[in-house]
């Protein structure tokens, strides 16, 4: 009987094999962690992020009206932006709109843009993303049967947002709208501290936020006539949107 001789592989090339053991080993666990990501963490495009300021050097800025309650101050809203022959964008709670439709209309009626601001105000990050999609297409729904008006800008309640919140927003054909000035009336900071934030930060390209309060009734006309003295004119989101691109 012959015995077959098959030699140990030298020490250099037991090193070398190891080697691409090793290689071939972290090479997949590299390539399984990458797909999790990719599962946690869906990647949107840069058209996506959500928008804080458009880049332009042109002297124009956007209003931003955030409305889920105030109902009883929008009339002189109204007035002021149409005595200074001002467009705006007001981003409507469908919970709202449902329960001032007239107003809802005459928004619209006096030329203004209506944004998404979804139907009950949730915290967007806080609910799955199927019932964001449902908070936005109802309200989208509701909005176009009340002023024939489709929406295409979403300003996620409370300002919370996350990737998912973008893309599920980007997914139903929205643009996630934020803001470059906070003018903090909610708070109530006094008619002069409203009016200061917005005309020492306003710069090309600016998208002021704003809701419904009697300090913003105030202060809008000083922010109009301020506003003009620096050369600025206020126009819609989608109007500043384009306008930058043109």
């Amino acid at each position: 009987m012959r015995v077959l001789y098959c030699p140990l592989p030298t020490k250099r090339v037991r090193q070398r094999m190891l080697g691409v053991v090793l290689v071939l080993l972290l090479g997949s666990m590299l390539l399984l962690s990458l797909e999790g990501i990719k599962k946690l963490a869906p990647v949107t495009s840069s058209n996506n992020d959500p928008l804080y300021q458009v880049n332009t050097t042109k002297p124009l800025a956007a209003l931003a009206i955030n409305v889920a309650w105030g109902e009883e101050y929008i009339p002189d809203l109204l007035q002021a932006l149409k005595e200074a022959e001002t467009t705006a964008t007001f981003f409507m709670v469908g919970d709202w709109a449902e329960q001032f439709p007239d107003i809802t209309a005459a928004i619209a009626a006096d030329n203004h843009e209506l944004g998404n601001h979804s139907w009950s105000h949730p915290y967007p990050t806080q609910i799955e993303s199927e019932e964001l999609a449902e908070e936005i297409s109802k309200t989208e729904k509701l909005i176009q049967e009340l002023t024939g008006q489709k929406c295409s800008l979403f300003a996620p309640p409370y300002g919370e947002w996350d990737k998912e919140v973008v893309l599920t927003a980007a997914k139903l054909g929205y643009r996630t709208v934020m803001w470059t000035i906070d003018t903090i009336d909610w708070q109530q900071p006094g008619v002069d501290t409203i009016v200061r934030r917005v005309l020492d930060n306003l710069v090309p390209g600016s998208i002021i936020l704003m809701h419904p309060t009697d300090q913003t009734v105030k202060a809008l006309p000083q922010i109009l006539s301020g506003a003009k003295e620096k050369g600025f004119k206020f126009i819609t989101v989608s109007q500043l949107i384009t306008e930058a691109a043109n």
